[in-house]
């Protein structure tokens, strides 16, 4: 009976670790997208102080990658039952 416990606790372990990996993976994706065009706003701002509200916008999209990761962490999640 002991070694089913350990199994079931190791079963749950990977699921989170599993989930883990889908957010951390889209997060650090989402950060250098964000990074590239956030320099690329702050250049076009210098020259033309009214693209700031085109240069907001592109700076979140790339936050939806996480959402999506956050999606399917709780797909895994719920898969595992």
């Amino acid at each position: 009976m002991a070694a089913e416990v350990a199994v079931v606790n190791l079963n749950t372990g990977v699921i989170a670790l599993a989930a883990s990996i889908a957010i951390a993976g889209t997060a650090f994706a989402a950060a250098m997208a964000e990074k590239a065009i956030g320099i690329a706003g702050i250049g076009a701002m210098s020259e033309k102080e009214s693209l700031f509200g085109k240069a907001l916008i592109l700076t979140v999209i790339p936050e939806t990658l996480v959402i999506f990761g956050l999606v399917v962490a709780i797909l895994i999640i719920g898969m595992a039952g």
